[in-house]
């Protein structure tokens, strides 16, 4: 048997003050995406906003559907909706945060296994890594390089 060791880097930053100055507006936009989640089921409202690398910003939130598994993430909304208006300009960046109607979030929030996979998917489509910007509604704040750093064992277009 042979074992495989698989390691991941996470900045972690404890003020939205200590990010650069990018990276601090993506996540403030995000934190405001938050108010136009439709989450009458879950009542936990997510904002994503990314930053492309013309410099255009697209937010998203989570839309809820009686029928769950119907919804859509915040970050695939986002996502969508840039490559729909610029499907060939690379995402530099992606800014998520979240707020609960049941208990304060002050641990990150991270992308479900989902929109893990979908990020993977625009990193190879535009064969460019997006930094990822993670906080609950306070708290710690981590960041990735890539979503590699959370997402190591990718399913990618070469199994197919």
């Amino acid at each position: 048997m042979k074992k495989l060791s698989l390691t991941s880097t996470v900045e972690v930053y404890s003020s939205i003050e200590e990010l650069s100055d990018q990276d601090a507006e993506l996540l403030a936009q995000a934190k405001k995406a938050i108010d136009n989640a439709y989450a009458p089921y879950s009542k936990f409202k997510v904002g994503a906003a990314l930053r492309l690398a013309n410099g255009e910003v697209f937010l998203g939130n989570n839309q809820e559907n009686a029928a769950y598994p119907l919804c859509l993430c915040a970050e695939r909304v986002a996502l969508f909706y840039a490559a729909s208006k610029h499907p060939d300009v690379p995402v530099k960046a992606l800014a998520i945060s979240a707020k609960s109607g049941s208990k304060p979030l002050t641990d990150p929030v991270t992308p479900c296994g989902s929109c893990r996979q979908t990020i993977f998917e625009s990193e190879f489509r535009n064969q460019t890594p997006i930094r990822l910007i993670m906080q609950g509604e306070t708290g710690d704040i981590y960041c990735m390089n890539s979503i590699r750093e959370i997402l190591p064992l990718t399913f990618t277009a070469d199994f197919l």
